[in-house]
């Protein structure tokens, strides 16, 4: 998909334009989809070493005592047997462990985990198995035997390399404990992910772009770089630190854009950059409405068949998980997802990717016909927000700059 201005595209309408005040095209009962998206599997670790106070993920400070790591893998293997009925022959493309922090499982509980999740289902062979880690609770040791056990991306929770900030943040690490693990990390692993956060508490500019640089020092192919926001529910939230004021963090989105994209970077995803190739496959499969199966406490699933789209959140507590595992009831909560919710949910996802989408992708995902949202894309595109050409969607820079005004055109009552 080649990008280039807007003026020198062929625009190619969906049919034919609507009349003024035209609705879009009445919604089937079911969706009708003609064959399963590819599937992919999380797995979620919900413990930490310490809370941060800007998270608001199912994530639970370790307090006093050790992780039932032996119970708790028990528990997500039992949970993944007890699904297979959902799944019966279809390919896991792709495996993310994330959390909390993964980086706390032993390599033996690591090992045992993916031997069992081999055994359950039918595996790629070239899939793509993803742990999160935070360089506060790696060693070298630790990188070589996740290694082994097939792990081949890790992502890295870097946040910031300068001591000030990740004090502030509250992360259990300093800036030479995250030089140190990255360099651990390309060791053994050729895709090796960092994250980064900007607009941090009296950040400049000049900051933001000293820690980028210092990630773009290292090789690493893959960059998530997260604007920090105040997350309802967590200590920042209560008491808010003091933040660059929206011109200023623009002004380092900007730059932070223009210099990996210098860097041979592909801007793929919101927050995501890549070089070519190096794309996260796992969460390529979240934005172009791919299924996954979530095990673990409080993880999220969303998966497709000849009877709907259903969404799927495990028991959210620890405790209330593992105690749901002795009576092998899982699933806290389970829900079709309606045709009237699927264009906005389908969008929410692919609206993402700075590349848009190939227009058959909508329906081949959700089951409806793309005439049915006729009218919000030609109203979205008539407002600069998106683009239209034989082959794909794709939101307009300024359709990216104003993604939840784009994306309430899909919500329908």
């Amino acid at each position: 998909m080649s990008a280039g201005p807007a003026s020198s595209r062929r625009v190619i309408p969906l049919t034919v334009a609507p009349a003024a005040g035209a609705s879009s095209l009445a919604l089937p009962d079911r969706p009708q989809l003609m064959a399963s998206p590819p599937l992919a599997l999380y797995v979620h670790y919900p413990w930490c070493v310490k809370k941060c106070p800007y998270c608001d993920f199912n994530s639970h400070a370790q307090r006093g005592g050790e992780i039932p790591e032996a119970a708790y893998i028990d528990a997500l293997l039992a949970d993944l047997e007890s699904a297979l009925p959902q799944v019966w022959g279809r390919r896991v493309h792709s495996i993310f462990i994330g959390g909390g922090t993964p980086s706390l499982i032993s390599s033996a509980g690591l090992d045992r985990l993916l031997t069992g999740i081999r055994m359950l289902v039918m595996l790629d062979p070239l899939a793509e198995i993803t742990l999160e880690a935070n360089p506060g609770t790696v060693e070298a040791q630790r990188f070589r035997d996740y290694r082994a056990a097939g792990v081949n991306r890790l992502s890295l929770g870097i946040q910031s390399f300068d001591d000030r900030q990740l004090a502030r943040l509250g992360r259990i690490h300093g800036g030479d404990e995250a030089r140190r693990a990255i360099d651990m990390a390309l060791a053994h692993f050729e895709r090796v992910n960092l994250d980064l956060m900007y607009a941090l508490p009296e950040q400049t500019l000049a900051e933001a772009l000293a820690d980028l640089e210092t990630g773009l020092g290292f090789g690493v192919t893959h960059l998530s770089c997260y604007h920090l926001t105040l997350e309802p529910n967590t200590p920042f939230a209560h008491s808010p630190p003091p933040l660059p004021d929206d011109d200023l963090s623009a002004d380092m989105q900007d730059a932070i854009e223009e210099r990996l994209r210098d860097a041979g970077f592909i801007h793929y995803e919101t927050s995501a950059f890549a070089k070519p190739g190096q794309q996260c496959r796992h969460n390529l499969n979240y934005w172009t409405f791919g299924d996954y199966l979530g095990i673990g406490a409080g993880a999220h699933g969303k998966l497709s068949s000849h009877e709907g789209i259903v969404r799927e959140m495990r028991h959210k507590h620890p405790t209330r998980y593992l105690e749901g595992a002795a009576r092998r009831d899982f699933v806290q909560e389970r829900r079709e997802v309606g045709v009237a919710e699927l264009p906005f949910e389908f969008m929410m996802n692919a609206l993402r990717l700075t590349e848009g989408f190939p227009r058959r992708l909508f329906a081949e995902r959700t089951g409806l016909p793309l005439a049915a949202i006729e009218a919000e894309l030609m109203e979205a595109r008539q407002r600069g927000l998106v683009e239209i050409n034989a082959e794909e969607i794709r939101p307009t820079e300024q359709g990216r700059r104003f993604l939840n005004d784009l994306l309430t055109m899909f919500l329908r009552d």
